[in-house]
């Protein structure tokens, strides 16, 4: 098939996922076409099968915001004309879906029918999206496409309880590269930053204020008082980072915390980590956590979301009531109590990733690929009108 996928390029989840399952399908014979303002960040090597086409946006004095939309849409239809595609699939609904309603309409019965397939993914539903300012328009978006899925079934309920939503929404889980993100020996690097008797925590985030990251640290003075000797990684960067590091200066804990900034290969982290926080206030799915269990790493996370769902309490880490640092901190004594108990949760932590294995995920894309252009062909007139099309 000939696909195109259109993400966000940033290190969050959507985008994340986006370019994972297009270099998976890449990797299958599929061609795999990426549209977006800039190459992803996890496409970062060359793969057959795979082209990237950037959008651009020229600048006019008329306009203070260059409509992106616009400009996305009309390589939508170029892409879609030239390149013969049989789906278009769009991550995160904002404004994807609505550039590929777009594009559909500017294409009419022209050329080969595409199937549109909007995948959400989490903000683009519990909070942008939910916004009065985009809601009709997402909502409507959302509708128009040929088909919709959800990477859990805690966003497939939240939309159809935020949104009036006319069409099933299939859930497709997000999805974790087992050999990619698995232990690795990196004792050097681990040397290089705690001493032998100290635990290592981790946290990865865009640092958000969703992502409730003064919690980590919080929690981990408490786990310092606690008498446990210990460093705390802080992977990505944002908005909150210099409201962390004032914190880091006032609790007196600037010693035990590394800020690395974005990491292109966070699962080198992840393999000398024994801890992983996660105390987001909304996740859907809560892809940094999967990524950390596949790293053997048991997570410490909030109660909200797809987070109890995918972080099993009391088998591969401990779900928390959001904003609780002291039941963080407690749970975190419970994991390190011993060698024993650490190597059973981080037992358990992989055991549990391996349920999301990348191929599997991969498998159930490319079958619903399948079936949504099959109808897609069909109401448009089955094969024989498909075989007029295209001889002309």
């Amino acid at each position: 098939m000939n696909i195109g996928i259109v993400c966000y390029p940033t290190y969050g989840g959507s985008g994340v996922v986006a370019t994972e399952l297009g270099i998976g399908l890449a990797r299958k014979g599929h061609k795999v076409h990426f549209l977006s303002y800039a190459r992803p960040q996890r496409l970062n090597a060359f793969e057959t099968n795979i082209d990237f086409h950037e959008v651009t946006v020229n600048a006019y004095p008329l306009f203070e915001y260059p409509p992106y939309d616009l400009a996305l849409a009309s390589h939508m239809v170029d892409l879609i004309k030239y390149q013969k595609l049989d789906v278009l699939h769009v991550h995160y609904a904002i404004p994807h879906a609505t550039s590929a309603y777009l594009a559909k309409r500017i294409l009419g019965k022209q050329g080969k029918p595409v199937a549109v397939i909007t995948t959400l993914h989490g903000t683009d539903i519990t909070i942008v999206g939910s916004d009065p300012s985009y809601l009709p328009v997402v909502n409507f978006s959302i509708n128009q496409s040929d088909s919709v899925t959800a990477v859990s079934d805690y966003l497939r309920e939240e939309t159809y309880r935020k949104f009036d939503i006319e069409r099933e929404i299939e859930v497709i889980p997000n999805f974790v590269d087992l050999d990619r993100f698995k232990r690795i020996e990196r004792s050097h690097f681990r040397k290089a930053i705690c001493q032998e008797d100290e635990f290592l925590f981790a946290h990865v985030s865009n640092f958000r204020k969703v992502k409730r990251v003064q919690d980590c640290l919080v929690m981990f003075k408490k786990v310092l008082d606690k008498g446990i000797k210990a460093k705390l990684l802080m992977v990505g960067d944002g908005p909150e980072r210099v409201n962390l590091e004032v914190m880091c200066r006032e609790f007196g804990i600037c010693s035990q915390v590394r800020f690395l900034g974005k990491q292109e290969k966070v699962e080198e982290v992840l393999s000398i980590s024994d801890v992983f926080l996660m105390p987001s206030a909304s996740e859907t799915f809560g892809l940094a956590a999967l990524e950390a269990l596949s790293c053997s790493v048991p997570v410490i996370s909030s109660d909200v979301g797809g987070l109890p769902a995918l972080n099993i309490d009391g088998e591969t880490g401990f779900v928390c009531p959001l904003g609780d640092t002291d039941a963080m901190a407690d749970a975190a004594e419970k994991i390190l109590a011993n060698a024993e108990t650490l190597k059973r949760f981080s037992e358990n932590a992989r055991a549990r990733a391996e349920k999301f294995e990348m191929s599997r995920v991969v498998e159930q894309y490319e079958n619903h690929y399948k079936d949504v252009v099959k109808k897609v062909i069909a109401e448009r007139g089955g094969w024989e009108a498909y075989d007029e099309i295209e001889s002309k």
